[in-house]
């Protein structure tokens, strides 16, 4: 089963010769054809880079927290540079991306407390 869109409006003014510069093949639409959309050159990328840039911010966020607990030797770094990506990139995740660089820098500073504390880059909880 197959969806098909027929501009209506561009079929009627063609069949009934309302357009100014209306020809005899011009405004019908294919059904089988994809329907065409009217958009600026800029809007399609744009709005795909503002998606991942929320996503990069979403992104940092979580691997700064889990930073915290885990691999901050990896995860922090990655945090601080997926933040760094995402407010170059202008997201409307602001909030979220600077999370993202804080936990990240707090990650790099957990792993320097450890090392000065036990010599190790393993959480030691006990004896």
């Amino acid at each position: 089963m197959t969806l098909t869109l027929v501009d209506r409006t561009r079929c009627t003014d063609a069949a009934t010769g309302k357009g100014a510069d209306a020809s005899p093949g011009q405004g019908v639409v294919d059904p089988g054809a994809a329907p065409e959309q009217e958009k600026s050159p800029d809007s399609a990328p744009r709005r795909a880079a503002g998606r991942e840039a929320d996503g990069l911010a979403v992104a940092s966020f979580v691997l700064g927290l889990v930073g915290l607990l885990v691999f901050n030797i990896v995860l922090g770094p990655m945090a601080i540079v997926m933040a760094l990506l995402a407010l170059t990139r202008r997201t409307r995740r602001r909030g979220r991306a600077f999370l993202g660089l804080a936990l990240g820098v707090a990650d790099l500073v957990v792993l320097a407390a450890l090392v000065t504390a036990n010599g190790t880059v393993a959480w030691s909880i006990g004896g």
